[in-house]
């Protein structure tokens, strides 16, 4: 009989938050460091990160002082200009690989999700098995949410070629190079949101006052 295929420990991983965005749709400036009524988009984001994963880097260009009082270590996107999120995966990688020798995967977070699912580490890693390079990244309502990833260090190299080789920065163009599964997730039972709800536009911060007034109470 053959055993069944181990699945990933979470003690073999490194969260990264990408927060490396110009935000051209909010007019500029740092959305993780917008003012929530109180909290920051990145408290709300590192208050859901950190019960799963206690390994936590943040991908952001510019002065990393910015982001000082998170204690956070600070990675810059290693390729390009402002180069979109599969810089910011491979700046996640390459600290893994430079500083986390333990760490096997590196799972990404956007800086503009502050509803993302709680059980979302535990969920990637019931997914890929152990032994091999499987991407996972997340969906909801049927559509794929690729910024929300888990990826293997392994791939560190290959996306660092792929990315300095003028390739699409698209992340779906990478993973398509590999194998991967998708993990759905439903609903955010708490605040009825696609769990996956991101803050692109000054309304979209309405919504997320509006939001965490009602849950906080």
């Amino acid at each position: 009989m053959t055993s069944a295929r181990a699945h990933l420990a979470q003690d073999k991983l490194l969260g990264c938050v990408l927060a490396g965005g110009q935000s051209r749709r909010m007019g500029g400036g740092d959305k993780p460091l917008m003012d929530l009524g109180g909290k920051t988009m990145l408290d709300l984001i590192l208050t859901r990160l950190r019960p799963q994963i206690s390994d936590i880097v943040l991908n952001a260009n510019g002065d990393a002082e910015r982001f000082s009082r998170f204690g956070l270590p600070v990675v810059a996107d290693p390729v390009g200009d402002y180069a979109g999120p599969l810089a910011g995966i491979l700046a996640g990688l390459q600290f893994a690989r430079d500083h986390r020798p333990d760490v096997s995967h590196v799972i990404s977070v956007a800086g503009d999700t502050p509803f993302f699912p709680t059980d979302l580490v535990r969920c990637f890693c019931a997914s890929v098995p152990a032994d091999m390079p499987v991407i996972a990244l997340a969906s909801s309502s049927d559509k794929l949410q690729p910024v929300f990833g888990l990826w293997p260090v392994e791939l560190q190299s290959d996306l660092h070629a792929w990315l300095k080789s003028g390739q699409s920065g698209k992340v779906l163009a990478f993973v398509d190079r590999h194998d991967s599964v998708e993990v759905a997730f439903d609903t955010d039972p708490a605040t009825g949101l696609d769990p996956f709800f991101n803050a692109n536009r000054p309304e979209d911060l309405s919504t997320v006052r509006s939001t965490l007034s009602q849950h906080t109470r």
